[in-house]
């Protein structure tokens, strides 16, 4: 079974909110997963559509692998490093504020035939 993989890194969106986006098109063929990012109204749906059209394009010109023919085998997102920010408090203090980043990786295949 043929597989390809795009990762995207360092992306300034929070992984809890990007999880939810990537539980919306995991195991769904390519074309349903597009038509679902597309118009789902949520930030990292924007990131997880450029990372899967990649992952498309590396499977076509890598694997020889046909677009009707593909599904969405695994998407993975971790976690990536924080910004460390601070918010000036009262009395000369400070509060922490992290920025945090996500990897997202995407991995197409084949459909298995049954």
């Amino acid at each position: 079974m043929q597989r390809a993989i795009a990762k995207s890194k360092f992306i300034r969106i929070q992984t809890r909110k990007a999880r939810l986006v990537a539980d919306l098109v995991r195991g769904l063929p390519i074309e349903d997963a597009l038509f679902q990012l597309s118009f789902c109204p949520m930030k990292p749906a924007r990131h997880i559509k450029k990372t899967l059209d990649s992952a498309i394009a590396n499977g076509e010109l890598q694997h020889d692998m046909r677009r009707d023919g593909m599904v969405v085998s695994e998407i993975r997102i971790d976690k990536g490093p924080h910004m460390k920010r601070a918010k000036s408090k009262s009395r000369g203090g400070r509060a922490p504020i992290l920025k945090r980043t996500s990897h997202i990786t995407v991995v197409v295949a084949e459909k298995e035939e049954k």
